[in-house]
């Protein structure tokens, strides 16, 4: 698959995150208060820090069963608040910086590191510590790129294309845990041929702290 296939996809969930934003209007301009309310009003986080592990397999675009644990360290800033109760878009929205690294389990290659930008959506529902999240970005790295006769990636440097979602609970102000699914395409965008790529899928875990 080439990387810019997936062009629209990207543009589709931008477009999702900047209508979310919109709806938000003007309620981002409110004190924003340090400690999460489970209770009424939607007091988002200004800053969060995350840890997260998945286990992703190849679903299609490549011959080869890949297997792959990886790890995202991830940082993240509010930007734009919704707290209309009978909004679908009711939460807060935030952008993200990650970086990954992963160990090959099962495939032609035995490693990645890559850093990627995006954004995400947290869906706040009144009186719950439950709230779904999604997310999506675009970044790039780093693989041990092996001989393209064996269907392995053709260069060392790699776009990446990630997109999450899942359910957050909020143990207590500071801190949530979470259970999602992640998916990732790597592709060096069409510049050696034959460009195999790899599209990933797979369970991920993670805790996060907010500031």
């Amino acid at each position: 698959m080439k990387f810019p296939r997936l062009l629209p996809v990207v543009a589709a969930a931008i477009s999702f995150f900047a209508v979310a934003s919109l709806r938000a209007g003007e309620a981002d301009a409110k004190p924003a208060h340090p400690a999460v309310t489970v209770s009424g009003g939607v007091d988002a986080p200004r800053f969060e820090f995350s840890a997260e592990t998945s286990y992703l397999l190849s679903i299609a675009g490549n011959p080869n069963s890949y297997e792959i644990p990886s790890e995202f360290l991830t940082a993240r800033v509010r930007w734009g608040v919704n707290d209309n109760d009978e909004s679908f878009f009711r939460g807060y929205n935030q952008i993200y910086g990650l970086f990954m690294g992963e160990g090959f389990v099962r495939g032609i290659e035995n490693r990645y590191f890559g850093i990627s930008l995006g954004l995400r959506h947290v869906f706040v529902r009144p009186n719950s510590r439950f709230q779904f999240y999604t997310s999506a970005g675009v970044g790039l790295g780093w693989i041990d790129s092996q001989q393209p006769i064996f269907q392995g990636q053709g260069q060392d440097f790699t776009f990446n294309v990630l997109s999450a979602g899942g359910l957050e609970y909020r143990v207590n102000d500071r801190f949530k845990i979470e259970l999602g699914i992640q998916y990732q395409h790597l592709s060096n965008a069409g510049q050696t041929d034959p460009n195999p790529s790899l599209n990933l899928l797979g369970p991920q875990v993670g805790a996060t702290f907010s500031f």
